[in-house]
C-alpha cells in the first residue's frame, strides 16, 4: 500500500473515531447519587413518622374510649348510690319506725323514755 492509502485509510479512522465521540451523548442525571441517598432517607423517616404519628393517635383513641366508659359506668354507680339514699332516707324517718315498732308490740311509755345530754 501506499502512503497516500495509508493516509487516507488513517483520516477515515479518525473521522470516524471523533463522530463516535460526538454520537455519543453523556446523560447527565439532575440529581447526583447523593441527593438520591438523601431524597430515599428523608422519604423513608416521612413514612416512619407517619405510621408511628397514626399509631399513637390510634393508641390515645382507645385510651379515650376506656375512660369514657369507666365515666359511665361511674356515673351509673352513682344513680344507683343517690337511689338507694334516698330509700334509706325514707325508710329511715320517725314515722315510719314508729308505725313498725306499734306493729310489733312496742309501745312508748313516756317515763320509760330518757333523754340523753350531750357533754
Amino acid at each position: 500500500m501506499s502512503n497516500l492509502a495509508r493516509n487516507f485509510e488513517q483520516q477515515q479512522r479518525v473521522e470516524q473515531k471523533s463522530q463516535d465521540r460526538s454520537q455519543v451523548k453523556i446523560k447527565k442525571s439532575w440529581l447526583t447519587p447523593g441527593e438520591k441517598i438523601i431524597g430515599v432517607a428523608f422519604a423513608g423517616l416521612m413514612c416512619f413518622g407517619a405510621v408511628h404519628l397514626i399509631s399513637n393517635q390510634a393508641k390515645i383513641y382507645e385510651v379515650n374510649k376506656d375512660i369514657q366508659n369507666v365515666q359511665t359506668k361511674v356515673d351509673e354507680q352513682q344513680k344507683v348510690n343517690r337511689d338507694l339514699q334516698d330509700q334509706v332516707s325514707e325508710l329511715s324517718s320517725y314515722e315510719r319506725i314508729f308505725e313498725k315498732a306499734k306493729k310489733m308490740g312496742l309501745l312508748i311509755n313516756e317515763n320509760d323514755v330518757k333523754v340523753v345530754q350531750e357533754k
